[in-house]
This record gives C-alpha cells, structure tokens and sequence, in this order.
C-alpha cells in the first residue's frame, strides 16, 4: 500500500487512527503492530509470514543474546548466538534478494565448461532490506549491553513491523524507539505537526517526483543512441530530482506518520544537494543507511583510527555493501565503487582544494552526482556506455548535438525544475519552520493535499521508487 494512494489516505490511516487514539495507553502498541501487520498483508500478502516468523526469531535470539535465565553464559556463547541470529537474518536476505543474482552469475562461469543451473528469481519481500538491518542492529546492540533484549513480544514486534518506517525506512535502532515503545506522547499539537509533515511529503511525491518521472522515462523512448547530450544532461538532472523527491516524500510521510503516532523518527535527509563535496553529500543523503553502515561496518572494523591501506580497505568495504544493499545488479555494484573511489580521492588530494572555495565545489556536486545516478539508474551496462556517450558527444556525428529534444522537453518541464531547485535548498525550509504555525502556512498546506490528491486521482499509482530496495 502506497503513502500517496487513495486507499491508505481515505480508508486504511483514518480508520487505524481512530482505534489507535482510543485504545488505552497499554494497547496502543498492539493496536499498532496489528495495523502494521494489515498493512504489510495488503501490499505483499503471504510473506508477512515472513516478518512474523522475523520477529519470533529475533525476539528469541536476543534474550539467547543477552543471557536470560543462564547467569553462567560465557562472552564466547553470547557472540555464538550472535552470529547465528546474523546468518539467519542476511541468509533470509540473500535468499530473497540475491538468489538470482547470484545464480546468472555463476551460470557464466559454468558456461564455460558447458553447464549451467537453473536460474532461481525470488519475490522480494517488501523492505527486507530495511527490517533485516534493524533486527541486526537490534541483536548487536544487545551483544553490546548497549540496551536491554526485549521482555515483551508486542513491545519488539512494533518496533519491528512499525508501517511507517517498514517498507522503506528510516532505518531506527531499538535503544532510539525505546522510550516511545514504553511511553508515547500523543498529543493534538504532535498531530497538528505529524499531520503539515505528512502533506509536505505528499507534495514532494505526488507533485514533483511523479511529474519529474515522465522526463527520465522519455529518454527510453527516444531510444539512447538518438538522444542529444543537452537532453542527456537533462534528463539525468531530471532523474535526480525524481529520485530525491519520491524518497525525501516517503521519509516526511513515515516522520509525519510516526510523529502523530506519538514516536520521532529519525531524519534521512539533509538537503544533500546543497553539499560541497561527494563526502558531505552521503553525510546528507539517506542519513539512517550510512549510520547504521558507520557503526556496524565501518567502526568495528578500524573506522578511520588506523592505517591508510585500512582505512581504504574499511571505505573499499563499505561501499562495495553499500552498492549491493541497493540491489542485486553490477550497475549498484559500479554506483558503490565509484563513490568509494570519489571519497577517497576527496580524502586523500581533492578535499583540501574544495574546501577553499564557495562556489566551485556545489558545481563540483551538482554535475556529478547526477552522473552517478545514471549508473544507478540503468542496470544494463550496454545502456550505461550508450548514455554517457551521448553525455559526452566527442567526436559524434552531427546527429548527436541537434538539440531539437532538449528544448520540446525543456518547454514542458522548466517550471517543475525551478520547482525542483527552490525546494531542494535549505532555505526552503528555514522558511516554513519560521512560519509553520502561521495560518497562511495551513492555507498553503491544505492547496497542496488538495492538488496532491487530484494528480493523486487522475494518475496511476506511481510506488516509491526505494520499494525496490
């Protein structure tokens, strides 16, 4: 079920809003882990057997983690359960997820000596990727005495299956949610701004996201070899609006969600556009994905209090995961060492330079990031080379620099990519947090759910681009 579909604004929210808010403080967390439950059972049916048994499992091991009842465990059998809760947890994500990746792969190698096996494509489970990291970190953390395990199941299950962050984050920690596991804070002004939060995320999907999609999408269309490199360019700027926007709109919605809920949802967007560097760019984009890569892959493996060769081997490590946590495909895997190699060529000879300039570094950014996401984008790697060839005509026929197509497409979406701009600027937001509780604030608010809900209606239901993930 999508955040910005009829059904879930109209039907599901309203009616779980309701017995969520007159069920006793004692109940709500039940209330809400079977409304997730629904939730999750309307979008992918019978797999959520899967996040049932999900929080069985990991409910168990981390009392098995902790030591419950055997006040003679050693150190060695704790890290023992740890490690198998791990397994079980990326096994079940690789067997989803990576299955056939995996299999085509070794099906090339086989090819050679005239074999091969049959290629195994699993249904991705909706935001495996997202409560597989959670229950980890859940399990980590109580190896840590860092918090307690669980003592109560619907207490676990609700941090787990919560809907507003299950699909596609953020990614939380279990010691964060505690307090609002225990004790939330429902109050009519939480609502008030869990509710302006939720329509902001809106309009980032329904109206820029969405509307920025038929621009990327008409590059197919023309075909990549006939594209000219304005239109190229446009395109990819017009792919990172997309992208930017479809998943900033989710996050506001799940923060908006879980803020009425009476819970604070960590952020997971900084306004990483206005970064001056490939570094403070992933320190601003998807913010709950590098810190849970920092601490739990990047930290204990050395961090940056060690060698040169092992901080490039912790950043080489990082990345190479980061790239296939995206997806099973060469193109993440491509999209991850290319910002490995970018950050570390930041680190070790091109930071010093960016950080002496005020304007020369946001170029810096805004003309490569969206390169980077082309190779995110397209999983073909034929595709990739055809595109950045007509990003990088030289030496092309005439027909590579007509610019006929860049400006029919420049003519229908100049104003959404003016849109696009002011909205992804800091200052956009030091605006509406000055007058947010102004009443033309509300006025404005209420235009766009209504014009959200329009566009929502007279479209096809466009899903969050990260549910591929």
């Amino acid at each position: 079920m999508v955040f910005s579909s009829i059904d879930f604004i109209f039907r599901f929210l309203p009616i779980f809003l309701i017995g969520y808010y007159i069920a006793p403080k004692g109940y709500k967390n039940l209330i809400l882990l079977i409304g997730s439950l629904i939730f999750y059972a309307w979008g992918d049916g019978w797999y959520t057997l899967l996040l049932v048994l999900s929080v069985f499992v990991n409910f168990i091991f981390g009392k098995l983690i902790a030591g419950h009842g055997q006040s003679n465990q050693t150190r060695k059998t704790r890290l023992t359960f740890l490690w198998v809760s791990i397994a079980i947890n990326f096994g079940l994500l690789i067997l989803f997820k990576y299955t056939g990746f995996l299999t085509e792969n070794l099906n090339l190698i086989l090819n050679i000596f005239g074999g091969s096996i049959p290629v195994a494509n699993m249904h991705l489970p909706l935001g495996i990727s997202y409560f597989t990291f959670m229950t980890v970190s859940y399990q980590v953390d109580v190896y840590r005495r860092e918090i307690p395990a669980a003592n109560n199941i619907v207490t676990f299950g609700t941090y787990v299956t919560m809907f507003p962050k299950l699909i596609s984050g953020p990614i939380t920690e279990y010691g964060e949610l505690l307090p609002s596991l225990r004790n939330k804070n429902v109050t009519l002004a939480n609502i008030e701004e869990g509710l302006q939060t939720f329509i902001i995320g809106l309009g980032a999907k329904a109206l820029l996201a969405d509307n920025m999609s038929t621009l990327w999408a008409g590059m197919s269309r023309y075909g990549y070899e006939s594209i000219s490199c304005p239109y190229a360019w446009l395109g990819a700027v017009g792919y990172s609006f997309q992208l930017y926007f479809d998943f900033l709109g989710y996050s506001l919605m799940a923060i908006g969600i879980g803020t009425m809920l009476g819970f604070k949802l960590p952020k997971n967007f900084d306004h990483p556009y206005a970064s001056g560097s490939i570094s403070e760019f992933w320190r601003r984009w998807h913010i709950t994905l590098g810190r849970w890569f920092k601490k739990y892959i990047y930290f204990p493996l050395g961090g940056s209090r060690c060698s040169t060769i092992k901080i490039v081997r912790n950043t080489l490590i990082v990345w190479a995961f980061t790239g296939l946590w995206h997806g099973a495909s060469w193109n993440f895997v491509l999209w991850g060492l290319i910002f490995f190699a970018l950050i570390m060529l930041e680190r070790f000879f091109l930071g010093k330079y960016l950080a002496r300039t005020r304007v020369l570094k946001h170029v810096y950014v805004c003309i490569i990031i969206p390169l980077t996401w082309v190779v995110f984008a397209l999983r073909d790697m034929g595709d990739i080379g055809m595109y950045f060839s007509r990003l990088f005509p030289f030496g092309g026929s005439p027909d590579f620099i007509t610019t006929r197509d860049f400006w029919n497409a420049l003519s229908d979406y100049w104003y959404l990519l003016i849109a696009c701009v002011i909205c992804s600027l800091p200052v956009t937001e030091k605006i509406y947090q000055k007058y947010k509780g102004s009443i033309v604030t509300k006025i404005i608010l209420l235009g766009i759910f209504i014009y959200s809900m329009v566009v929502v209606h007279n479209s096809s239901n466009n899903p969050f681009m990260y549910f591929r993930f």
